[in-house]
């Protein structure tokens, strides 16, 4: 399927367009926020009432399984590859951007499998949440160790915040807190409550989506001047990062047997990388990393890049099978 005759991603390039052309096109902080809540809720709903339908079974355990191996599995092998190429606080920053995932690229493939009557498990929606913590927990135990080797034992620990508040941070984030809440209120509701709320979570998903990527392809083409200043050695990590993140989650799928639905899933959230809910803690975490550097790649070259391209990539890629 063509991703560019997709309305949603009609939108996001056309906010792009907008940005690069310095147009007044704007779309204001609080409906930017009230659209990124009302996507989390309705896949969360979605989610619940998926699983509803499938109960619990071995292939969402080994889903569930697989994405907690993954979220720890990137920022380990990406933080000593990345301390190549730049300072040790700056990769692990970069290893928790990429090593955590993006809701709104996976909001967006969950969209395009609908579309491409592609079946997948609500169980994935979980698998998102759970990708989202242990990536800055690492990043964070990373920083700690350039500190002591910088500064030598007496380092603090973690500078402005402790490490405890930090994991607290990290788990009780409130957009995930909604992500789960609305899938355990699918759960519970069942079909009754998806015929009630099919209104909510099917007529107006589309529409509210390609509003959201408007505003999204705004913020992309701010983010995309920062990329002047950026060293090709990054550049190339963050077109190449992905595609050898979903090559390991496509190894891990075969391993468990899981659908094509779920593969393509678990493919794109190896391959996503966060630029909401990473940053937002990394600049107490990490204050020594330069967030032009870790957003700016994540926002202005891995974004687009899977939105554009990466989705129906690795859709057709997870239809692949060994041997």
């Amino acid at each position: 399927m063509n991703n560019f005759t997709d309305p949603a991603i009609l939108f996001f390039l056309l906010g792009i367009f907008s940005g690069l052309v310095k147009s007044n096109l704007e779309i204001p902080a609080q409906v930017s926020r009230f659209l990124s809540l009302y996507l989390l809720m309705a896949l969360g709903l979605k989610g619940g009432f998926a699983l509803h339908e499938s109960g619990f079974n071995t292939q969402v355990l080994g889903g569930l399984g697989a994405a907690v191996v993954l979220a720890v599995l990137v920022p380990l092998i990406s933080y000593p590859i990345l301390k190549r190429c730049t300072s040790a606080f700056d990769a692990a920053a970069i290893a928790a951007t990429y090593g955590s995932v993006s809701a709104v690229t996976f909001i967006t493939a969950v969209q395009f499998l609908e579309k491409s009557e592609i079946a997948y498990g609500g169980h994935m929606a979980a698998a998102m949440a759970l990708m989202e913590s242990p990536a800055i927990i690492l990043a964070v135990l990373f920083a700690n160790m350039a500190r002591k080797q910088a500064k030598g034992a007496g380092a603090e620990t973690v500078p402005g915040k402790g490490f405890g508040h930090l994991l607290q941070e990290s788990f009780t984030e409130g957009a995930q807190l909604l992500l789960l809440g609305a899938m355990l209120i699918g759960f519970m509701s069942g079909s009754a409550g998806k015929e009630a709320m099919q209104p909510f979570t099917g007529d107006l998903f589309k529409g509210m989506l390609a509003f959201f990527l408007l505003d999204m392809g705004l913020t992309t083409a701010k983010h995309l001047p920062k990329l002047k200043a950026v060293s090709k050695w990054m550049i190339a990590y963050a077109v190449l990062a992905p595609l050898a993140h979903a090559t390991l989650a496509w190894l891990l799928a075969q391993a468990i047997g899981a659908s094509v639905g779920d593969t393509a899933l678990l493919m794109v959230l190896a391959a996503s990388a966060s630029y909401i809910a990473v940053p937002a803690v990394v600049r107490y975490a990490i204050p020594e990393a330069n967030p032009s550097l870790y957003v700016g790649l994540s926002l202005g070259i891995t974004f687009p890049l899977n939105i554009l391209v990466g989705i129906p990539v690795y859709v057709q890629w997870a239809g692949v099978q060994i041997g």
